[in-house]
């Protein structure tokens, strides 16, 4: 049972303020053993600044989170490389960010080894029953099941692929036990957290959910109501479910005492009086046959560098490289580059880039055999789409999806028109460079905030939502659709966690949450930063706009700027959304680590180095290049 006291929030400086959590919890008697109100239970760690940007050596970190941001850097300066900075970091954001990640989640991991220059990524997204069919999420008449009805239910949830993608990350490219990693979250979810603004708006907003379920109320909503900024916020289950792990390995996960609570809530999930929700069909057998397999990035080329990314089921690798590739192409037919563009025109580019990225996307990509990922990220396949283009105005939405077939000519391909599919906004990102110059991208999630909803009673951690991520009918009558439901099938995902190389130098690392909207946030991040000559924190700050190919989010006050009226004159339909995603990257910048995180969204985030800079060093030494 979670535990909430109330305390003035503290902050401390910078790095250090987690180097208590290396103590034992050294308390004789469990603060959740204790009847809720009845002493006072271990002190809660303060909650460490955060910082939006960092400059240094030694190693760098950037996420969304503080507390998971000073556990980063206690690994970094105890000796240990980026894969176990960044495994004990997300371990830590499965208690002060549990609404976004967890174990009952997964996710994507982009790994570049610096001694070898080769570059791995680990699938952990979460996998469909043995039992899913192409109609699992329809009723008796072949109609969409209710899409909000099915997220919180047994129903949306797959298999986790969290726990063993840690594992697997250790394994092959780790230095320390998992036990040792997880230390830190344990502890801090038995001592607790401050809670802020963001953590408190995420539980307010899926209070009324969360009721549903007498469990997550139990744990996350304590008294009955959201927490309050300030208060301490504890999850001893979970401190609990961290030393079970550590002790025994995450094999309990997937064939142990938290497989078989898994399983039973998931096909008859505890709910409060009256209500009813979908059950599951998660088995024992589909949590033991998953696997994260190690496999090869996507790889686009930009202006001579590598942009690597996460292949299928993920479509971020390939769409952002998409991205990328349409803007040079977009150059190359007007005569004008990017880096001098207008704030107008980049954006109506990006837009129109983004639009026709989505709809290939959306007709090619999903966990099928023979998606055509070559073709979709070469440049024959950018040009023939860039003759849709118009600098002057925007295209018919939604975008025709084009024909990735080699054969590319002057026809730039007048396919169907699809739209866009609902997809949770609820995910984090974490980044990590080294030392030795290893890398780790790293976006995890249980898909839209507080995923299911459902809670597994005892273990302290929420269960995804991430089935809902299949389209549940064809999105379009008569067209072949990649994403439908099937047996131990993976959804599609847009997560984009992202490395950039030069020559096999790290450049730049990126990612952030957003559900459909990471795609196009990366992408404006990776060419404010190499194209558009911004700095790192700035390409993160600046205004987003997310043209998904059937609605057009922009953020910040960009919809009503006058940027954001010359787009509307142009055809452009903006929606205003306060914010766009909660990114976070590291750069490498003439030697120097350059972390950085959000300024403004999610009330902003957390960057580190192990040694910080008294300046900058004289820029980055990669302005325009080429173009």
């Amino acid at each position: 049972m979670a535990e909430i006291t109330r305390r003035t929030v503290l902050t401390a400086g910078g790095a250090g303020a987690a180097v208590a959590l290396t103590a034992p919890p050294g308390h004789a008697e469990p603060a959740h053993r204790r009847p809720p109100g009845r002493g006072r239970g271990p002190r809660a760690v303060p909650e460490p600044l955060k910082v939006p940007e960092a400059i240094g050596a030694g190693g760098a970190v950037s996420c969304v989170d503080p507390y998971a941001a000073d556990v980063g850097m206690r690994i970094l300066r105890s000796g240990g490389n980026a894969v176990d900075a960044a495994v004990a970091m997300a371990a830590t954001l499965g208690v002060t960010e549990p609404f976004s990640c967890g174990l009952g989640g997964g996710g994507f991991f982009v790994y570049h080894h610096a001694r070898s220059g080769r570059t791995w990524t680990i699938n952990g997204r979460e996998t469909a029953p043995a039992s899913f069919t192409s109609t699992s999420l329809t009723d008796g008449a072949g109609n969409a099941l209710p899409f909000a009805k099915t997220v919180s239910s047994g129903l949306s949830v797959g298999v986790p692929g969290t726990p063993l993608t840690w594992q697997v990350a250790l394994d092959r490219f780790g230095t320390r036990r998992l036990r040792w990693l997880l230390r830190p979250a344990e502890q801090l979810a038995r001592r607790g957290f401050v809670v802020d603004a963001y953590y408190r708006r995420h539980t307010e907003s899926n209070a009324e959910r969360f009721r549903l379920f007498p469990e997550t109320a139990r744990v996350f909503l304590p008294g009955g109501k959201a927490p309050e900024v300030g208060d301490t916020m504890r999850n001893p289950d979970l401190a609990d479910t961290y030393d079970l792990i550590g002790r025994r390995g995450v094999g309990e996960l997937y064939r142990g005492q938290v497989a078989r609570a898994i399983v039973d809530e998931v096909r008859d999930p505890s709910t409060a009086p009256g209500v009813s929700v979908y059950p599951g069909q998660l088995t024992a057998a589909d949590l033991a046959a998953y696997t994260a397999p190690v496999l090869e990035p996507t790889r686009a080329s930009h202006r001579g560098l590598d942009v690597l990314g996460m292949g299928v089921p993920s479509s971020g690798g390939i769409a952002v490289g998409q991205i990328l590739r349409l803007m040079v192409a977009y150059e190359e037919r007007t005569g004008r580059r990017v880096q001098d563009l207008s704030e107008a025109d980049y954006l109506h580019w990006f837009s129109e880039a983004s639009a026709t990225a989505f709809a290939d996307r959306n007709r090619y990509v999903g966990d099928v055999p023979g998606v055509p990922v070559g073709e979709l990220l070469s440049a024959g396949y950018a040009d023939e789409r860039a003759l849709l283009f118009d600098p002057e105005r925007a295209m018919s939405r939604p975008v025709p999806f084009g024909s990735p077939d080699g054969d590319y000519t002057d026809d730039p391909g007048t396919g169907g028109r699809q739209g866009q599919p609902p997809q949770g906004q609820s995910t984090t990102h974490l980044n990590v460079v080294d030392r030795w110059g290893n890398v780790v991208s790293y976006t995890l999630t249980i898909e839209q905030t507080g995923g299911s909803g459902i809670t597994v009673p005892g273990y302290g951690f929420l269960l995804n939502n991430e089935l809902t991520d299949f389209d549940f009918v064809p999105l379009t009558p008569g067209v072949p659709d990649p994403n439908l439901p099937g047996p131990r099938k993976q959804p599609r995902s847009s997560m984009s966690p992202t490395i950039v190389l030069d020559e096999g130098q790290p450049v730049l690392t990126a990612g952030t949450p957003g559900g459909a909207t990471i795609i196009t946030s990366v992408a404006q991040i990776l060419l404010g930063y190499l194209d558009r000559d911004l700095d790192l924190v700035d390409a993160i700050a600046a205004p987003r706009l997310s043209s998904r190919n059937a609605v057009e989010d922009a953020d910040l006050g960009l919809a009503t700027s006058e940027v954001g009226q010359e787009l509307t004159a142009r055809g452009h339909t903006l929606r205003s959304r306060e914010w766009i995603g909660n990114a976070s990257g590291i750069a490498v910048e003439r030697g120097q680590l350059v972390a950085a995180a959000e300024t403004v969204r999610g009330d902003g985030g957390a960057a580190r180095v192990v040694r910080p800079a008294l300046r900058r060093g004289h820029g980055r030494g990669r302005r325009h290049r080429g173009g």
